[in-house]
């Protein structure tokens, strides 16, 4: 290459955000202003050199060349404005070593572009072919060996948060804000979290996806994004298509959908292809960090398994509505098992309706199980008094606190054996710290100083491995009583109601099983938990029994 006699010169900033050198003074970084220094300095002291333009991707990594003011400063070159471009060193301009290397040694050549980098002391018009060809491909390496580096500790310290129940999203899920103290924690959003409620009781009740959406709209409530907007988060995302975004069936879907919302902290759902490139894949749900807890519950675990529920099988509304009809999901054929259409029949002005199997109607080989709806509300409201009864009647109760007391002793007698366990951890760890007394008076050898350290390091891991058992059991003996009593709660407002609902339903009764002979059947929510918890001593319930017989 040639020297010039005036050079129209670049000069390119460049810093990451890993970087973290920032001011909360200032609007940009302390770095870019010392790369910008420097570079001035050098020019001033050249007599045939004046700055063009100043370009500066302040925030942008250098693992790839998706940068704004790169491409805006390449656009220059490609229109011959610029012959030369000086950074503070070869990473600034990039840290992939075979984009950095192509630029130098094919594209800067191709337009006549003289390049500097000063703090490696590299000039492309006066660098040998052995620096080129040799010195900077080795140091564009080092410098992507480094991003490498980086990213993989990025990805481990991550990890590490999420594991720890750390929430570590940029934005926090609607319904939840950022705690003021802790950022990495999460509590409610009253406002949106009374949004979420909603959402959820309106599905339970029957609502389809589009028709929460429509009725969120209607009621002028912001959607996710706008909310966020409004409370001053720079929030943006892919999905807007108008000017001022609205609900959505997929957005309500989404908020249906997320765990989160349970108090269980769900994240890791994608990963970055590489440090190179962008774009993320969604990983398999095994894979994903569930930390139980980590998070004040907006909606009840019942609830939220109610809705999945609801999403395996069908319960689309019918034409011109947006709510379904109390037994949509629920009512299936008890000989093939198919779901039972609904029909109305209008005769002289009075409207019947009835369910008859899906499978009959497709012309199949069932037969029709017709039930008329009126027949099968009685049926089912009494199934389920009876069924309530059973567990509310006054000595199953007074059973059902002296179980409960029983729980709570099991609570006292883990808890005790979770004391032992400390003091013989505690006790092991004296043995341990013993032993290299003991191997300086000569009282052991060295080798036996390591066997017994083995084993008393294996028996304190055993212990411990007690202790985090009789911790899980614990929380598992008081949720149980916990939605025990939700559920109990639930059932004592069945006794109360005249005419049956959806919600009631939903929230009670898993399936209902309708036979040709005009037999149902309901399958109880609880029918496992109550079983165990609630059943009087002695009770053998048949299978009929156990799963709320109604005839």
């Amino acid at each position: 290459m040639k020297a010039k006699e005036y050079y129209n010169v670049a000069i390119y900033l460049r810093l990451s955000r890993d970087d973290g050198d920032m001011d909360g003074d200032k609007m940009e970084s302390n770095s870019i202003s010392s790369q910008r220094d420097m570079i001035r300095s050098y020019i001033k002291n050249q007599n045939n050199m004046e700055i063009y333009d100043i370009y500066v991707d302040d925030g942008y990594s250098g693992v790839n060349l998706d940068r704004p003011e790169f491409h805006r400063m390449m656009k220059d070159i490609e229109a011959r404005k610029i012959d030369c471009v000086i950074v503070k060193d070869l990473s600034r301009l990039g840290r992939d070593y075979i984009e950095a290397g192509r630029l130098i040694q094919k594209t800067f050549p191709a337009f006549s572009v003289r390049f500097i980098a000063l703090t490696d002391h590299f000039d492309s018009l006066t660098a040998d072919d052995n620096e080129i060809s040799l010195v900077v491909p080795v140091k564009n390496f080092v410098n992507d060996s480094y991003s490498r580096d980086i990213s993989g500790k990025v990805r481990s310290h991550q990890k590490i948060k999420r594991e720890n129940g750390d929430f570590i999203g940029a934005f926090a899920i609607y319904g939840y804000k950022k705690c003021e103290n802790n950022r990495n924690q999460l509590v409610p959003d009253n406002y949106a979290a009374d949004i979420v409620r909603k959402i959820f009781a309106w599905k339970i009740e029957g609502y389809s996806n589009l028709a929460i959406a429509n009725r969120l709209d209607d009621l002028g409530i912001l959607c996710p994004m706008e909310y966020k907007k409004m409370c001053g988060e720079k929030f943006q995302t892919g999905f807007v298509t108008r000017v001022k975004a609205k609900w959505s069936a997929v957005a309500v879907k989404r908020i249906l959908t997320n765990e989160n919302y349970t108090g269980t902290l769900v994240q890791g759902k994608e990963e970055k292809i590489n440090y190179k490139v962008k774009k993320s894949v969604r990983k398999p749900e095994e894979e994903w960090t569930k930390v139980q807890d980590a998070q004040e519950a907006i909606v009840s675990k019942e609830d939220f398994k109610i809705v999945q529920d609801l999403f395996l099988i069908d319960t689309r509304a019918g034409n011109g509505r947006e709510k379904t009809h109390k037994y949509a999901g629920l009512l299936f054929c008890g000989d093939c098992m198919e779901q039972m259409i609904r029909r109305v029949n209008c005769y002289k002005g009075k409207e019947t309706v009835s369910f008859i199997c899906a499978t009959k109607n497709k012309n199949g080989e069932c037969s029709r199980h017709a039930i008329l709806e009126e027949t099968l509300n009685h049926i089912v409201l009494t199934g389920l008094r009876q069924q309530v009864s059973l567990f509310l009647d006054k000595s199953n109760v007074m059973r059902s606190l002296e179980q409960m007391k029983v729980n709570f002793e099991e609570v006292v007698v883990f808890q005790k054996e979770m004391e032992r366990l400390h003091r013989e951890q505690d006790r092991y760890l004296g043995l341990r710290a013993g032993l290299y007394e003991n191997m300086k008076k000569q009282i052991i050898t060295e080798e036996d100083f390591k066997t017994f350290c083995e084993i008393y390091e294996k028996r304190y891991q055993e212990l411990q491995r007690a202790i985090t058992n009789q911790k899980e059991t614990i929380k598992k003996l008081f949720q149980s009583g916990v939605t025990a009593g939700i559920h109990l709660d639930r059932m004592k407002m069945v006794m109360q109601v005249t005419e049956l609902d959806r919600i009631t339903l939903i929230s009670l009764v898993k399936r209902i099983l309708v036979y040709e002979d005009k037999r149902v059947y309901l399958e109880l929510r609880t029918k496992e938990m109550y079983s165990n918890f609630i059943m009087p001593v002695g009770y053998v319930g048949t299978d009929e029994q156990s799963r709320g017989e109604a005839m």
